[in-house]
């Protein structure tokens, strides 16, 4: 943290705006971490750009004593890449959910991945549709009951994850509203990387999907249905530290480490710099098969798509001048509609 800027706290991020959240929602806990995480980047308030979408998750700009863009439905990737483009001295956050990135956003949302722009992308993913009051989303299970699905639904669940690994995003992470202390980390181990970082977080809907993920929510059910993701070490979980995840080729297996015929030398070391064959290994693992991974999958470098366009833009200025808009108006064919 720069010594010339005023120590912030977390205080200091909160907007005079009211929270109108649903009491309970998930979301307060997502944005109390995000509040923590931010003075530890040494960024000043007026740095930071918080750019939502549509959805209850895409209120998050009105509550940040920063700058913000409320965008529209899906369309928040593309005002993140020409930010970034335009303002590379910025710190682009992009919120959004499960229905805005991965249903009308779905197209935009790949290709920020691909072009690796430096943003941090939190997705908040609570399986429904919750500010048009619960629809089905993208990410529902298959068979899941709500209001545009009487009989269920009928869908096969878009597994956010995946989707980052096919479109080759160099940082993707996972995290859930309720392990408040592995969310903060989470958060500012994404916001520190450099192009562009997703963290899906499990959040709870609890009016509309309530429980969706209580698995991973509850502190009495947590160890044995998660597995925290720790580069360089062993995959190891259980509330007693007794189970493993191991390799039987290519497919994941859980392994009991009490009886002492497997050692932790045997068991999957997780390493964030693996080729996508691990990641994608890791992202099918669900829930009750097998714990669900959480923590950082993939952290590797890549070039930045806004360094490149500015280098173009760099490279055309020194060889044709900075150009005249005008002149370019008034250029070719030009005519009077009377």
């Amino acid at each position: 943290m720069s010594t010339d800027l005023p120590v912030l706290k977390p205080t200091d991020f909160a907007s005079d705006q009211d929270v109108r959240w649903c009491p309970g929602c998930g979301d307060y806990s997502i944005l109390a971490q995000m509040k923590k995480m931010l003075p530890d980047l040494g960024l000043p308030l007026e740095e930071i750009v918080f750019i939502s979408g549509i959805g209850c998750s895409s209120r998050f700009p009105y509550y940040m004593n920063t700058y913000g863009i409320h965008s529209i439905h899906g369309r928040a990737p593309a005002f993140a890449t020409g930010l970034r483009v335009a303002r590379p001295d910025l710190k682009v956050f992009l919120i959004t959910g499960d229905g805005d990135a991965l249903s009308i956003g779905g197209n935009h949302f790949i290709h920020l991945l691909r072009r690796n722009v430096d943003v941090t992308v939190v997705l908040f993913n609570n399986r429904i549709y919750g500010l048009t009051k619960g629809q089905y989303s993208p990410t529902s299970p298959e068979g899941q009951v709500t209001k545009s699905t009487p009989m269920g639904s009928v869908d096969h669940p878009l597994n956010p994850i995946s989707i980052a690994l096919g479109a080759e995003a160099g940082f993707i992470a996972r995290s859930v509203d309720s392990n408040i202390k592995h969310l903060a980390s989470t958060l500012y181990a994404a916001a520190k990387y450099r192009g562009t970082s997703l963290v899906e977080v499990y959040q709870n809907c609890n009016v509309f999907n309530d429980g969706a993920w209580s698995y991973a929510q509850d502190k009495a059910t947590r160890a044995d249905t998660t597995i925290e993701l720790e580069h360089g070490k062993p995959m190891i979980f259980g509330k007693n530290r007794d189970k493993g995840i191991r390799l039987n080729g290519f497919s994941p297996e859980v392994v009991d480490l009490s009886g002492g015929d497997i050692s932790q030398d045997d068991l999957l070391f997780h390493d964030v710099k693996a080729d996508s064959t691990l990641v994608h290994i890791l992202a099918k693992m669900r829930h009750p098969d097998f714990p669900e991974p959480i923590g950082v999958f993939r952290d590797t470098e890549g070039v930045i798509f806004e360094d490149e366009v500015r280098g173009q833009i760099t490279s055309a200025v020194e060889k044709r001048g900075p150009g005249d808009l005008n002149a370019l108006f008034a250029s070719g064919d030009t005519w009077e509609v009377a």
